[in-house]
């Protein structure tokens, strides 16, 4: 055993300093030594994002690090980003692939996941024209309205009993139908009950395992040892799903051969374009696409509306103030409609705000180099990871004033775009591979978190006072609340 322990020792150490030689003639951005075999792995922590922010703030915001045996380029300011994912947009378009997204070849049929190439293109158009347009998104908008009404009621029973509403587990509930909805014309959970929900549990594992730190994405050497056992723990996940989506797609097939009437969802438009496009859009595509509609909106919207409302029952004064907006609009009690939120700019600016503190992905999904790309007089070199981190560029005192401080009213003399125009304020990327299901994204948090506060006051549990409400993080691919946010609901 020790020989062995030896033996692979001096391995990763060769390793280690031919990646220094191989190095060395290239100009890399500024960033700390690295220590041998790990690199600066011992930096990160419990939080990379903050930790990463904070060397930053030493070497600039473009910095190099050594991950294991990876090169590893953070972007830490807006300019930089904008380098990046405009001005050399092309370079850095191909993702890195964690390992985990190995499972069941999800990446390979990804929209997501897959490089710049004939097959994505193919594959975005469909998002961006079939499933995601504004005249789709309005033609399956009475499928999410009675969901947000079940959200109203739901809220109303706690009031009436006085109980404490957990603001995500809701949220979740009501936006994973909210989803399946959009996509399926079906509930997948029931509001009411606490029994445990199979498909819950697995989007929340697939989650939570995409944000550890997998050793094989830094020492490729052992990808065959698995050692974490993530990628089998994420082939029993996305197996979960695929049967899922399967059983929806023989259903759906088996009332088309019934004569039902056809229905206006996501599905349904991806089996008559695989009807009329096979080579296009077979089974595998199909169950990768549903798979990113579901992984990339259903955890984002939820943390979002969690942490806006943890932010505004911190401060009251927001509530009144947006609570006055949906009554002047909208008619206090009554139920919001999407095309109510382009008439309600404090909402809007709420979750901007929002965005900027909170952004649901701390890095943006990381790029790889296919070829040595020289930026800002650096050389960036071939296989290289570059993580953008969002959350340190909407901390950014240079742009930002009072940076840690949930002030919704900057944005009244900020006109932003975070459709990935404006690179101080980039939740969904930018460039060609911002991410699609933004307009979903949009619609869907802005309703459910102005639904909760047109239709009641609310409180924190057990006399907990604003100024002490915890506003830890938990890191992950999504940044959650460490806590779960708890509030009772009382009629306006």
């Amino acid at each position: 055993m020790n020989y062995f322990i030896l033996v692979l020792a001096s391995i990763f150490a060769l390793i280690f300093v031919y990646s220094l030689a191989k190095l060395s003639s290239k100009k890399l951005p500024p960033g700390p030594s690295p220590w041998p075999i790990i690199g600066n792995i011992h930096l990160l922590g419990a939080n990379p994002h903050t930790s990463l922010a904070n060397l930053a703030k030493i070497y600039g915001p473009i910095m190099s690090l050594k991950i294991g045996q990876i090169t590893t380029i953070v972007i830490s300011s807006s300019s930089m980003a904008k380098q990046v994912l405009k001005n050399h947009d092309l370079a850095f378009s191909t993702r890195f692939i964690p390992d985990a997204l190995q499972a069941h070849n999800y990446s390979k049929f990804s929209a997501v996941w897959l490089p710049v190439c004939p097959q994505w293109r193919t594959l975005r158009k469909i998002m961006n024209t079939k499933l995601l347009s504004t005249n789709r998104l309005d033609a399956n908008q009475h499928l999410r309205s009675q969901k947000e009404k079940e959200l109203i009621d739901y809220c109303e029973k706690c009031s009436q009993q006085g109980e404490a509403v957990d603001v995500g587990q809701l949220v979740f509930k009501t936006n994973l139908n909210l989803v399946s909805n959009t996509l399926f014309s079906k509930d997948l959970v029931d509001l009411y009950s606490d029994a445990k929900v199979e498909l819950k549990d697995a989007i929340l594992s697939i989650i939570d395992v995409a944000g550890m730190i997998n050793l094989v994405d830094f020492f490729p050497i052992l990808e065959n040892v698995d050692p974490q056992r993530i990628r089998y723990r994420t082939n029993i996940h996305f197996g979960k799903l695929y049967k899922l989506f399967g059983d929806m797609i023989n259903e759906r097939l088996e009332e088309k051969k019934t004569n039902q009437s056809e229905k206006s969802d996501i599905l349904q438009v991806l089996l008559n374009h695989s009807a009329e496009n096979p080579q296009e859009m077979d089974r595998n595509f199909m169950n990768s696409m549903l798979l990113d509609l579901f992984i990339g909106s259903i955890d984002t919207i939820t943390n979002t509306v969690e942490w806006a409302m943890a932010e505004i029952l911190r401060q009251p004064e927001i509530m009144k103030k947006v609570q006055a907006e949906l009554a002047q609009v909208v008619g206090k009690g009554k139920p919001i409609e999407e095309a109510d939120v382009s008439r309600l700019p404090y909402l809007q600016f709420i979750i901007k705000e929002t965005l900027r503190l909170h952004p649901p992905a701390p890095f943006l999904i990381p790029r790889r180099v296919d070829q040595d790309v020289e930026l800002c007089d650096y050389i960036i070199p071939k296989g290289s990871i570059v993580l953008v981190n969002a959350w340190a560029i909407g901390r950014d005192s240079s742009f930002w004033e009072d940076t840690l401080v949930f002030k919704p009213e900057r944005f009244q003399s900020l006109e932003l775009n975070m459709r990935g125009k404006d690179f101080e304020l980039i939740p969904f990327g930018a460039g060609r591979r911002t991410c699609p299901g933004f307009p979903l994204a949009l619609r869907l948090m802005p309703v459910i978190l102005g639904s909760m506060l047109n239709s009641f006051n609310w409180k924190l549990e057990a006399c907990i006072e604003p100024k002490d409400l915890d506003m830890e993080e938990k890191f992950g691919a999504i940044i959650a609340k460490a806590h779960p946010l708890r509030a009772i609901p009382s009629p306006l």
